[in-house]
């Protein structure tokens, strides 16, 4: 055998070894088991067509060997077909990462389309070239050379360009790890073409380079174990978000069935793994027909299907074998595409798993469309309190507060408004029991309690005739213990007098949270806070919560003013209730005074303070300053 020929056998050897340990990986890579999303599909085509570029290197490298009893058309062809797969192979690297560039299904197709017409032309030029192939028996080097040759490496270069161009162009949407791997195989192939060329052709270094790289991509992104649960062997939540963000993407129906495992562990496991589904659960779950099962947080696993019938006979399969081993509910979502996002999809199983009351064992319940057009407003309102938190669209409205004995507004309710994007006022009734419910309420507050000491110091209210601002505190606010540290030292901050500071709590907020409330209040009168109970005459309170809560203002309720003048029963009782609250010292602020008559009717009881539309709604800083110094000034 002549030297070229033992090269030849040596890189056909070598190439053999190579592409053994190449072909393991794949068949590792497809045995392991995957949820075959859109990246995961377009990596296994990638690793398939580097598979078939390095057998043709291979059966170029036997082709040459044999040159001499083959026809040489023969080997030609052999040749000019490997040089395409390589073009094929850096077109299948430009789709995986249009997986991500373009996230519409859609506009994914019509560019890899493009592409691949682009790739197809590439492919008949560098058949239809002319090849050479070079044998230097002396350096024992053979390479293929001409046109066609030339034309494969042009090819492939501006495929590479176009790789390059996806991530530059798809950089703020690509996945950081996927940007990241194809950039470090780039490189890998510009330091191998640049080898391979600089060798004259003896060192075929691109088709291993193609695997290395690939290989790198499975390390760095593309792992399938990545997305199992390691202690359950379930997919994971990663997995589910991909898994339902790509359900989302391709517009595809799918039912939602969640499994909740209730009480301290999952049925019969140790402490040690509380979270751990026995083997024998997850190996049935994994046996439901057409379901795809994810372990969710907390003791959640959910169950996708592509069907309602599906679904229905998943649920029968389920209840069946948990109904008396474990103790567990389950909330089925039938059309999954009542919502448009995977992350509003986990919030209405969160929302209805905290929210729901009929959760009962072995019971389904399944969400309805009012259930999710309630669930997706609160979602919106509270995108909205964020936004308006976040951008600085919380205003504070002030309603003037009449003082009876110095005939003059003396003082102001301090009411919370946000507007949405378009400016738009959302109404109180509508957000403040969402901000209560998801604990917004806290920053909220601070937020108007700090807008509202802003405005004492820089307007100096004295000098309108306002002696104190009223500020609502909420039910949370209230159960809050730092709520006296954050607030004196909020007041501290713009160095105002307390006095100027009058805090109102509600009947249920010294139900529900009083000792953390009379902490407070005890910390707050101490620094020369003065307090109110609001809204009297609504909730289950009496006047023993008057005695109890050491407030200096009672404010009664627009519907207790209301009742007054139209039932007699109810005027007899707030007849007594002012005569008691006056016997105590404490001053009474009427609410919802809208006419003439129930002024003065509020005048002739003696009541200390009246608030309603009949003077003025609550206004704006501004518009409220303007009022109040035309009103007091007059």
């Amino acid at each position: 055998m002549t030297k070229d020929k033992e090269r030849l056998a040596y890189q056909n050897a070598t190439a053999n070894l190579w592409n053994y340990y190449f072909i393991n990986f794949i068949i590792l890579y497809y045995a392991q088991r995957k949820l075959y999303l859109r990246t995961e599909i377009a990596f296994l085509r990638c690793s398939i067509g580097i598979l078939i570029s390095l057998i043709f290197d291979v059966v170029s490298i036997v082709a040459i060997l044999n040159m001499d009893s083959l026809p040489i058309l023969v080997v030609q062809i052999i040749c000019k077909l490997y040089l395409v797969s390589l073009i094929g192979m850096v077109y299948l690297a430009l789709s995986y990462i249009c997986t991500d560039v373009c996230i519409d299904t859609k506009k994914h197709r019509k560019i890899t389309l493009k592409y691949k017409a682009l790739t197809l032309c590439f492919g008949i030029i560098v058949l239809l070239l002319p090849i050479d192939i070079y044998y230097d028996a002396q350096n024992n080097t053979a390479h293929t050379f001409g046109m066609s040759a030339y034309a494969a490496c042009l090819c492939a270069g501006l495929l590479l360009i176009a790789i390059v161009y996806q991530i530059i162009k798809g950089r703020k949407v690509i996945n950081h790890l996927r940007r990241k791997a194809m950039r470090l195989w780039l490189v890998i192939w510009v330091i191998a073409i640049i080898i391979q060329m600089g060798s004259g052709g003896s060192v075929l270094l691109i088709g291993y380079a193609s695997a290395l790289g690939i290989m790198i991509v499975y390390l760095m992104l593309e792992n399938p174990m990545e997305n199992i649960d390691r202690i359950t062997g379930l997919y994971n939540q990663n997995a589910l978000l991909h898994y339902v963000r790509q359900l989302y993407q391709e517009k595809e129906n799918f039912v939602v069935l969640a499994v909740n495992f209730q009480g301290a562990i999952w049925g019969c496991l140790s402490p040690q793994a509380e979270y751990k589904v026995s083997s024998e659960i997850v190996e049935f779950l994994l046996k439901v027909p057409k379901a795809v099962t994810f372990k969710n947080v907390d003791k959640e696993l959910l169950l996708i299907f592509k069907t309602r019938d599906d679904a229905e006979k998943g649920i029968e399969m389920v209840q069946k074998k948990f109904s008396k081993t474990l103790n567990c509910f389950y909330i089925l979502i039938p059309d999954a595409n009542v919502v448009d996002s995977v992350e509003d999809l986990l919030y209405l199983l969160k929302y209805t798993k905290e929210n729901s009351t009929d959760l009962m064992n072995n019971h389904v319940l399944c969400v309805s469309e009012k259930m999710v057009e309630e669930i997706i407003s609160e979602r919106e309102v509270e995108k909205i309190i964020f936004s308006a938190m976040e951008n600085d669209h919380v205003e504070v409205f002030y309603q003037p507060i009449y003082s009876t004995k110095e005939r003059q507004f003396t003082a102001a309710e301090a009411l919370v408004r946000i507007r949405d994007e378009a400016g738009n006022l959302i109404s109180p009734a509508e957000f403040i029991p969402i901000a209560e419910k998801n604990g917004m309420i806290l920053r909220l507050g601070e937020m108007v309690f700090d807008k509202v000491c802003r405005f004492i110091k820089e307007t100096d209210i004295l000098q309108y005739g306002v002696k104190y601002i009223e500020v609502n505190l909420s039910v949370v606010q209230c159960a809050y213990e730092n709520l006296a540290q954050s607030y004196i030292g909020i007041m501290k901050k713009y160095d105002i007098n307390p006095k100027h500071i009058n805090l109102e709590i509600t009947e249920s907020a010294s139900l529900s949270a009083k000792k953390a409330l009379l902490e407070n209040m005890k910390a707050l009168m101490e620094y020369g806070v003065t307090f109110s109970l609001d809204d009297f005459g609504t909730g289950q309170s009496n006047l023993n919560y008057i005695v109890d809560m050491p407030v200096e203002i009672v404010k009664f309720d627009r519907s207790m003013i209301n009742a007054y003048f139209e039932n007699k029963k109810a005027k007899y009782v707030m007849d007594a209730a002012m005569h008691m609250i006056h016997g105590m010292k404490l001053d009474i602020v009427s609410e919802g005074i809208e006419t003439k008559e129930q002024f003065e009717t509020m005048k002739e009881l003696k009541i200390n303070y009246i608030q309603g539309y009949y003077f003025s709604k609550p206004l704006p800083q501004q518009e409220y300053l303007k009022f109040i110094e035309g009103k007091n000034h007059s």
